[in-house]
């Protein structure tokens, strides 16, 4: 196939860019194409996130009213989070805090934590035959306090569209720190319709609150855009093959769809966030090492996972996209 071209760009690879104007103006951006249809958008500046993906054009996350944000607007007071709350395809909660803003061992904690606001360094963009692998780092430190460092691969395939990332998170401090992790995977139309079908296939799901507990029998049903939405969120624990869980979202409208596959053994927790909302229309899928309820009562639970110092903790994610129901059908 290379013969064919002069470039490797012209039909596959990565480049990088930086975007102009608006609150988004000087934010860092790698765009992977993978010939096959897949491309992707990751935000350098925002923790290595990826902002936007398609698949043949195709929309695959929700991007937010507030746009591209970039990480100096960041407001860490109460919800201030949501100011610059992007979204897009991947948002990582984390690293000793995930869920709702509170307070916990004498720290006042933001919503979702802190790390998508941390600008990472690319390390590594390798490119070969069957694929292009990006590595980023990123170090979530304070003087006097925790100390850890996200290392991230992305693994985008020649082959097929998919890809796999893969993070590892280590302590480099002296002392025991909180880990929590959480992929908050936010799918948009038109990958999300009234019609589109979800899949969580679990052993137990369990209401966050009240409101999420009367329409536990609709959890997994998408519905169409309404006014002044309540959001809803689900904890599950979701069945594995070998250690292996996957859930996905299939659109029978844009007949396009995803499967997500994760390693239990380091994201034992999901959550479904479902905000069928106008204009705040988003169905999240979302592993973690915890849940969103915060680190206060996941400590309270016995729940609270920590690193010592030298220890790392590892997480892997896959995403495969595909246009042929059937086959997205047969992962279930």
């Amino acid at each position: 196939m290379l013969n064919y071209v002069g470039n490797s760009l012209q039909i596959r690879g990565a480049e990088r860019y930086i975007l102009q104007d608006g609150k988004g103006d000087g934010m860092h951006f790698i765009y992977v194409r993978n010939g096959k249809g897949l491309e992707a958008w990751i935000s350098v500046d925002r923790g290595g996130d990826i902002s936007r993906i398609t698949i043949d054009g195709k929309n695959m996350g929700f991007f937010s009213p507030c746009g591209y944000v970039a990480p100096q607007y960041y407001d860490k007071d109460g919800l201030g989070f949501l100011k610059s709350f992007t979204a897009g395809f991947i948002t990582t909660c984390g690293l000793t805090a995930v869920g709702s803003p509170c307070e916990d061992d004498g720290e006042v904690l933001p919503l979702h934590g802190t790390v998508s606001h941390i600008p990472a360094t690319v390390c590594v963009m390798d490119e070969d035959n069957d694929g292009i692998t990006i590595k980023l780092k990123l170090i979530d430190s304070i003087i006097f306090g925790k100390k850890l460092e996200l290392c991230r691969v992305y693994r985008f395939s020649y082959s097929e569209n998919t890809f796999e990332m893969t993070d590892t998170v280590n302590n480099i401090g002296d002392r025991q720190s909180p880990y929590m992790i959480m992929y908050h995977c936010n799918m948009g139309y038109p990958l999300v319709t009234e019609n589109s079908i979800i899949k969580i296939p679990f052993n137990k799901q369990t209401a966050r609150n009240e409101l999420s507990e009367k329409y536990m029998d609709t959890a997994l049903l998408c519905e169409k855009p309404q006014v002044q939405y309540d959001e809803r969120c689900y904890y599950y624990d979701v069945k594995d093959n070998d250690g292996i869980a996957k859930v996905g979202i299939y659109s029978v409208d844009a007949n396009v769809g995803l499967v997500m596959s994760f390693d239990k053994a380091g994201l034992d927790c999901f959550t479904q966030w479902k905000m069928m909302g106008v204009n705040d229309y988003v169905m999240g899928l979302e592993p973690g090492n915890c849940n969103a309820d915060g680190r206060d009562i996941t400590r309270q639970k016995g729940l609270l996972k920590f690193l010592e110092p030298g220890q790392s903790g590892v997480t892997k994610v896959k995403f495969s996209f595909t246009n042929d129901q059937t086959a997205f059908e047969d992962n279930f």
